[in-house]
């Protein structure tokens, strides 16, 4: 599988609930903090969860 490394360009702050776990679920939490995580379906449906939230670079 291939490495993307996921970085949070927006505020979770007045999004709906799910969405906020799923940014803490990634591992982010702060604007432009970054992670280099693994790609599998599961994380590939988080992204498209708050993909106006994240930019997402392949690695």
């Amino acid at each position: 599988m291939a490495k993307v490394k996921i970085t949070q360009i927006r505020s979770a702050i007045g999004k709906p609930k799910r969405q906020k776990l799923v940014i803490t679920s990634l591992g982010l939490g702060k604007i432009n903090k970054s992670r280099e995580i693994e790609l599998n379906p599961q994380i590939e449906g988080m992204i498209s969860k708050v993909s106006h939230l994240v930019k997402v670079e392949e690695i």
